[in-house]
């Protein structure tokens, strides 16, 4: 049985996590084309030697200073000659978000599917925006377009919806998106740090960028919940659609208050049917103990989903990390593969 061909196209945390577990796990995947805007290109038919290019990207290399191609290797193509050249079955997309725009990412996912590739991506812009568009061209074309990482990283959203849940009627789901801010509120709450101190702890263990603002503003979980509100829910709505309020005014004063009142803060984005309607929001909630979601600590994220035949059901897991949202472009590849 011939092995899979996989171009990668983005290939910095996640994309590098990728490679990892298709070498840990001996997959029957060969990679033939690696793009990436800062890391250079590299594209050869007969497969990239995966090890050598870790060994070189863990070294502060560039995808193309390796050296040991065949004679029909090319380097330096942009992302949309790689995806446009190469003969990849699946393109795995995972360059940076724009939320605003899509793209770059979108553009790459539109010509791997016209292309008649599968395509996964971790990218929450083309999915937020785009997603139905994006799947309708991916079922004229004969091919699947999946987007497991764009919400939880690895752990199961999508793939539990379809799997464990079918048959099942989704009514709403809501939870905790983002490790950051959930990281900080726990600090305030536990060790009765500031926000301010508990941001910069965050800042220094990686958690949050220079710019927190995606993450404390609350519109990274926005993105998430647009993209729940219409993969899952059916919903046809776009960020703007949706009130946003971040965790940056809340004080210790209030994380204690909360605390004294047998309540906890969460950064909860939700999104729930009533009749046709999507109402949906990203705020600060307080929530009484006695919910799942206030056991889920540090940077983890969790999700609550209520269905009519389950009743509610809630995940926890991992919401970011560089083996588990690359385990997330896996699972895709593995399911596109075993069907």
């Amino acid at each position: 049985m011939a092995k899979t061909k996989l171009a990668i196209i983005g290939c910095g945390t996640v994309g590098q996590g990728l490679l990892q577990i298709i070498k840990d796990k001996n997959a029957d995947i060969v990679v033939v084309a690696i793009s990436d805007m800062i890391k250079g290109s590299l594209m050869d038919p007969d497969g990239i030697d995966i090890s050598l290019i870790l060994d070189i990207l863990d070294k502060g290399g560039k995808v193309d200073d390796f050296d040991k191609v065949s004679h029909s290797a090319v380097r330096g193509l942009d992302a949309i000659e790689t995806i446009r050249q190469c003969n990849a079955d699946i393109m795995a997309e995972m360059t940076y978000t724009d939320i605003k725009t899509g793209q770059p990412a979108t553009s790459h996912i539109e010509t791997a599917l016209k292309k008649g590739m599968h395509v996964t991506t971790s990218n929450k812009g083309p999915a937020a925006l785009y997603y139905k568009k994006l799947s309708k061209l991916a079922t004229d074309n004969g091919v699947k377009f999946l987007i497991e990482g764009t919400v939880m990283s690895g752990t199961p959203v999508f793939n539990l919806a379809r799997e464990c849940f079918a048959g099942c009627k989704i009514s709403e789901v809501k939870g905790i998106l983002n490790g950051t801010t959930n990281y900080i509120l726990t600090k305030m709450e536990n060790e009765g740090w500031s926000y301010e101190d508990a941001l910069k702890k965050a800042q220094e263990l990686g958690y949050a960028e220079a710019d927190p603002t995606a993450d404390v503003e609350g519109f990274d979980a926005l993105a998430k919940v647009v993209i729940l509100s219409n993969v899952l829910l059916g919903g046809d709505v776009i960020p703007d659609d949706i009130p946003c309020e971040g965790i940056s005014k809340i004080t210790l004063k209030d994380v204690k208050s909360a605390a004294n009142e047998g309540m906890r803060y969460k950064l909860i984005g939700s999104t729930k049917l009533e009749g046709d309607k999507i109402v949906a929001s990203v705020k600060p909630v307080k929530l009484s103990l006695s919910d799942p979601l206030t056991g889920v600590g540090g940077a983890n994220n969790a999700l609550t989903f209520d269905t009519d035949l389950l009743g509610k059901v809630t995940i926890q897991g991992a919401g970011a990390g560089k083996i588990e949202t690359g385990f997330s472009i896996f699972v895709d590849i593995l399911s596109i593969i075993g069907n």
